[in-house]
């Protein structure tokens, strides 16, 4: 493998949590407990629509090499931030668990403020068509009940990760094109922020021309969709992360996913799962907006979960030491073209090395939180 790749469990879903305060250094719902799988089973369905708690996939073997030479743009006037600045404490995740159960561990206080106050992404990975409605639905409705703007990560493109750890998603197109309407469904018509498909675009290369052009055109269809299904969806697209592939490249990919497009796209999200800096995601982010083109209202989102201090100078990407949390969650960030900071890879979940592959390490936690 030479790119990002995730590991996703059986239950398909993931609980995350996501808060909107200023810039600053950062500081599932169901019985199932998470393991390490191929394809996700089937869950079942139930008569009240409950969200199945799962850990956010961890990478596998990222791509190390240095991105092309950013182009500096000429001065950009920032932007308003373009949804509100509520985001949605989903109130139930496996960092929130692990809290309740250890009120007396000596590291609950700094887990629970710096980590589980922060809300972060829902993930639906699980292909099930029949019930995607409904667990989506859960999580849209609480939020709208408080007037908060949700963060879902639909992540069930077939050939998901390249039959790498994170093997899965729907069996073809045809089955993603329906789970993808299913998905739809249950967005209400309130605020959401969906981050589709992660290392759908960047993570291409396996797939044969042909191949690609058919993702390409299902995910185009998706944003159609999905913003089709409520005006105040915003849908962004698969932009890797700065150290992966060079930005008119990135750009290029995008542009043939219909991420150009205002009618399935608001624009791009990067860093998801990694540690690439902040500061390096804008430069980038603005560089692929730049080539991308489209519409100027095109923006970027950034996962900041766990890049306060930047990638590992080695290159380790297994749980490594001496990372800490990133900038906490917002949709007002102040810099031009940069829509929000996200929490879409929980703090705490493990890579495989300081637990199992997905699931929540208090140790792995605490010591990103004290960083």
């Amino acid at each position: 493998m030479v790119a990002l790749a995730y590991v996703v469990v059986a239950t398909g879903t993931v609980t995350g949590m996501m808060s909107a305060f200023d810039d600053r250094r950062g500081a599932g719902t169901g019985a199932a407990k998470p393991e390490v799988t191929g394809s996700p089973a089937p869950e079942q369905v139930s008569a009240t629509p409950t969200v199945a708690k799962s850990p956010s996939p961890v990478r596998s073997s990222p791509r190390t090499s240095s991105p092309a030479p950013i182009r500096t743009k000429t001065k950009e006037s920032p932007r308003p931030p373009t949804v509100s600045a509520r985001l949605y404490l989903h109130p139930d995740s496996e960092v929130l668990d692990w809290v309740r159960a250890h009120p007396g561990d000596p590291r609950t206080p700094l887990i629970e403020s710096r980590i589980a106050d922060e809300p972060a992404a829902v993930w639906f990975a699980d292909p099930t068509p029949a019930t995607i409605a409904s667990r989506v639905r859960a999580v849209t409705s609480g939020a709208a009940a408080q007037d908060r703007v949700p963060v879902l990560v639909a992540y069930a493109i077939p050939d998901r990760d390249c039959g790498g750890a994170s093997q899965g998603g729907a069996p073809d197109l045809a089955a993603y094109d329906v789970w993808i309407d299913s998905f739809a469904t249950g967005l209400g018509r309130g605020e959401v922020v969906v981050v589709l498909e992660p290392d759908s675009i960047a993570q291409s290369d396996c797939l044969s021309g042909s191949e690609r052009t058919a993702r390409f055109a299902s995910l185009a269809r998706a944003g159609r969709v999905l913003k089709n299904a409520d005006p105040k969806a915003r849908v962004y697209y698969d932009a890797g992360h700065s150290g992966w592939n060079p930005a008119d490249k990135q750009a290029d990919l995008l542009r043939q996913a219909g991420a150009a497009s205002p009618d399935s796209s608001d624009g791009i999200f990067s860093n998801v799962s990694n540690f690439r800096t902040t500061a390096d995601e804008i430069a980038y982010d603005r560089t692929v907006l730049a080539d991308l083109g489209g519409p100027a209202g095109l923006g970027a989102v950034i996962d900041t979960s766990r890049n306060g201090n930047g990638p590992p100078p080695d290159g380790q990407w297994c749980d490594p030491a001496g990372r800490g949390i990133g900038r906490a969650p917002t949709l007002s960030t102040g810099e031009a073209r940069i829509d929000a900071y996200l929490w879409v890879k929980l703090p705490g979940e493990s890579d495989g090395c300081k637990g199992a592959p997905g699931t929540f390490s208090p140790s792995y936690a605490y010591d990103l939180a004290s960083s």
